[in-house]
C-alpha cells in the first residue's frame, strides 16, 4: 500500500495499526500511524486517562510519529455524542508539541473551534515536523516537558496525570543573547473544576530565564518563543 501510494503521490496514515517498524525511511510519503489508545477511547468511556497520556511519550512515541488523534476543545460532547475527556483543554493543545506526528489531527467539531479562535489560532501555529527536539524535563507516568524547534522559533509543551504541580521550565535551549516574546497558554486556576478554562498571556525571555508553569491535574501548559527582533 505504501508503495503504490507512493507511486501515485499520495500520502498515507494508517489507523488500527500496529506500532512502526521503520516503513517511513523507505516510503516518506507514510506519514504517521495511530498504534496507540488515543482519544477515539474518550467516546463512552472515562479514558485515556491522564496517567495513560504522560506515559506514552516515554514507551509507543519513541518508535516513531504516533497519530493520538489530539485537540479536544469540548471535553464531555453532547447529549447524542457524549465524550469523556479526561484533561484539560491546555492538556490537549500542548499534545501538538510532545507529540510527533507529521500528519496531525483536529479532533473536534468545527463550531468549537470557531467559538474559541483565540486558542484554536495556537494550535494552528503550532508546527508537525521539526528541526530539533529537546527533551526538558519528566517522569515516566507522571509528567512530561518537551521544546521543539522550527526555523527560529522554539515550541513547548508540558502535560502531567492526575496530580497538579509546579514545573519550572528553564529556557537555556534559547539562543543566548537573543529576546524572545513568549506566548503562553496554560489552565486557568479554575481548571480543576473547570478544565475547558485556560488563560493566555505574554511575557519577554531569555535564555537565562525559566518559566513557571502552573499545571492543574490531568493539566498541560503550551508555549511559542519568537524571536523578538
Amino acid at each position: 500500500m505504501a508503495r503504490v501510494a507512493a507511486e501515485n503521490h499520495l500520502i498515507m496514515d494508517f489507523h488500527g495499526a500496529y506500532k512502526p517498524t521503520g516503513w517511513e525511511r523507505n516510503y516518506p510519503n507514510f506519514m504517521t500511524r495511530e498504534a496507540v489508545m488515543g482519544l477515539e477511547f474518550s467516546k463512552g468511556r472515562p479514558m485515556p486517562t491522564a496517567t495513560h497520556n504522560v506515559t506514552i511519550p516515554y514507551t509507543r512515541m519513541l518508535a516513531g510519529a504516533m497519530d493520538y488523534t489530539p485537540g479536544a476543545f469540548d471535553l464531555d460532547g453532547t447529549e447524542e455524542h457524549p465524550k469523556h475527556v479526561q484533561t484539560t483543554r491546555a492538556q490537549q493543545i500542548a499534545m501538538y508539541v510532545v507529540y510527533y506526528s507529521p500528519l496531525q489531527m483536529l479532533v473536534d467539531y468545527p463550531e468549537v473551534y470557531k467559538e474559541n479562535m483565540d486558542q484554536f489560532k495556537f494550535v494552528l501555529d503550532i508546527p508537525t515536523t521539526w528541526d530539533e527536539s529537546n527533551f526538558v524535563d519528566g517522569q515516566p507516568s507522571e509528567y512530561i516537558v518537551m521544546a521543539r524547534r522550527k526555523g527560529d522559533k522554539w515550541y513547548v509543551g508540558a502535560m502531567t496525570n492526575e496530580d497538579s504541580r509546579q514545573v519550572s521550565i528553564p529556557l537555556d535551549f534559547l539562543q543566548d543573547g537573543q529576546e524572545y516574546q513568549a506566548q503562553i497558554l496554560a489552565d486557568a486556576s479554575d481548571a480543576d473544576s473547570n478544565p475547558e478554562h485556560v488563560t493566555m498571556s505574554t511575557q519577554t525571555v531569555t535564555s537565562s530565564d525559566a518559566i513557571d508553569a502552573s499545571l492543574a491535574g490531568s493539566g498541560g501548559e503550551a508555549i511559542i518563543l519568537t524571536p523578538a527582533n
